[in-house]
């Protein structure tokens, strides 16, 4: 069964080590560094949601858990220019199935994990530090962003 919140997933060790996993990623990528809050800019919050990932036949493959920026905060033309996710579309992606057909092309299919925390950004960006995940050192530094990053809608 998939938490809803931060205190349903401490207690079972396979969620704590799935958020483990997904602040890893996030250090690992170099998405952000940790700096003092600055003066009158907007921090955006963050949110883990919870998945349980499963196999073809319904067994569970894994569980994941995703840091969220809560975006939906934020007001387009005061806090960020303009929106977008990095995916092909449906349409994109049949055409180019189409062709490699004709050509009798080969075409593998992948899975790109993280995809969207690779993206560079041009605004600044900051976030709060993730419940459970406080750095004791500095409890009141915020993350500044260098990379794209996921958006809770």
């Amino acid at each position: 069964m998939e938490p809803k919140t931060y205190k349903e997933a401490l207690t079972q060790a396979c969620w704590i080590e799935a958020m483990q996993e997904e602040l890893n990623e996030f250090e690992r990528l170099e998405v952000w560094e940790l700096v003092p809050r600055p003066d009158k800019v907007m921090v955006i919050t963050l949110k883990l949601i919870y998945k349980v990932k499963l196999d073809e036949l319904g067994g569970i493959l894994k569980n994941k858990a995703r840091l969220v920026a809560r975006g939906y905060r934020k007001e387009e033309g005061i806090y960020f220019e303009e929106s977008f996710a990095p995916v092909a579309r449906l349409e994109a992606i049949r055409i180019f199935l189409a062709y490699a057909a004709h050509k009798n092309m080969v075409v593998y299919q992948m899975d790109v994990k993280t995809a969207f925390l690779n993206g560079n950004l041009r605004e600044e960006v900051y976030v709060s530090q993730s419940d459970g995940f406080v750095d004791p050192d500095n409890p009141n530094h915020v993350y500044k962003l260098k990379k794209a990053f996921y958006v809770l809608k």
